[in-house]
């Protein structure tokens, strides 16, 4: 029995482990495929595959949930799913899916069980890391522009960084708005090709002065509109 065709969006062309499985419930027999053997830590030929087995290297915390849902399979047949987490011949944790179907029979007896066994470990692990990293850019981020708006703050009215920064989360908590839009605003102003307004007033100018009011440039466009 070869192993099934398997793609990870999140490994590429990396290895996305997987393992087909067949069971006989009328003679009491398994096969399955080297890719499945080799998810449980074992070489074909080391062990006697069983539905036993299978449940044996199931997590502690998950194997009750597991044998009701393979219990209800063998009964009644039909599809079925598991998201859970084995443990292999050598120790080591998988996070797995298992999906399989119960076939009946005519007199509707449940006959066997075929299904496929696919190693989420490596998937979930790069999806965390990339997670992860893309929190920790958008942290910086929002750092480097709440910086760049405290400079600009600290240069038009001249006073010192906590202060700055203090006007700046005064300001975000009178307008509900998140400190990293005010400053956002803010810096965009300042990089504005065009700091005169249409009216004639320095446009920078006026917005760090609202500062000290608590009352930004967007929060009074909206409330004409």
């Amino acid at each position: 029995m070869s192993g099934p065709y398997t793609y990870s969006s999140a490994l590429g062309a990396g290895d996305c482990p997987a393992g087909t499985y067949h069971i006989d419930l009328v003679n009491g027999t398994a096969a399955w495929s080297d890719g499945l053997y080799h998810l449980h830590g074992y070489e074909r030929g080391e062990v006697v595959p069983t539905i036993e087995l299978i449940l044996a290297h199931k997590h502690p915390d998950d194997k009750p949930r597991a044998q009701e849902i393979i219990g209800e399979i063998c009964r009644h047949g039909g599809h079925f799913s598991i998201y859970h987490r084995i443990i292999d011949a050598h120790g080591r944790l998988h996070q797995v899916l298992t999906s399989g179907e119960g076939t009946v029979d005519a007199w509707g007896t449940v006959t066997a069980i075929d299904g496929m066994m696919v190693d989420l470990t490596a998937t979930l692990q790069r999806e965390t890391e990339v997670a992860a990293r893309e929190a920790v850019e958008r942290a910086t981020s929002t750092r480097s522009v709440i910086d760049q708006a405290r400079g600009v703050i600290m240069g038009r009215l001249r006073v010192g960084s906590e202060e700055a920064f203090r006007l700046l989360v005064r300001l975000s908590s009178r307008t509900n708005m998140k400190l990293a839009v005010v400053a956002a605003d803010l810096v965009a102003i300042a990089d504005s090709p065009d700091p005169k307004g249409p009216d004639g007033p320095d446009r920078l100018d006026a917005a760090v002065h609202d500062l000290l009011n608590g009352k930004p440039k967007r929060q009074r466009r909206d409330s004409r509109s």
